[in-house]
């Protein structure tokens, strides 16, 4: 778990996410940067209720400065947007990243939202997303889109189309 005010146990306990925010300063890797800010579009989404990520902005890269709990910052103000460690700067500035808040716990998205923020990103062009916003299926869809549209269709507009378990 990263906490600001101990990053050195983080930085030396944690295998996955120092090393893929490219946080270790001896060790970048520029492979995933390039791939990264080689995304078309990067749709970051916060849901008001998160109770997973915490803080919730961390979904935006938001987070507190180094040694402190006492201000939030949005992605734009930290060393891994600034110093653009992994891209996402290049993607912001392109214009490629879709800050979107939607409400519910984390991954609660209900199908209207998935609908509205994430499969228009699917497809190619405008024309295909119009046919997703409306329900008509594309033969040249990948069988990826196919499955997730397949899966959405049977779903109400106000069920989220993942759920969270938790047990006590």
């Amino acid at each position: 778990m990263k906490i600001p005010t101990d990053l050195a146990n983080y930085l030396k306990g944690c295998k996955f996410l120092p090393k893929l925010n490219n946080e270790l300063v001896h060790h970048r890797n520029s492979t995933y940067k390039e791939r990264f800010a080689s995304l078309q579009n990067l749709v970051l989404i916060m849901f008001e209720q998160d109770t997973v990520l915490i803080p919730k902005e961390t979904s935006w890269f938001g987070y507190y400065p180094d040694g402190t709990f006492d201000t939030l910052l949005p992605a734009q103000e930290t060393e891994l947007y600034i110093e653009d460690w992994i891209g996402l700067k290049t993607l912001d500035e392109a214009g490629k990243v879709k800050f979107i808040n939607v409400s519910g716990n984390h991954l609660q998205i209900s199908l209207a939202d998935m609908q509205k923020y994430i499969v228009p990103y699917l497809v190619d062009d405008e024309a295909s997303a119009r046919n997703v916003a409306i329900g008509t299926a594309s033969s040249s869809w990948t069988p990826c889109v196919q499955g997730l549209y397949r899966r959405m269709v049977g779903l109400f507009e106000d069920r989220p189309l993942l759920l969270s378990v938790h047990r006590e």
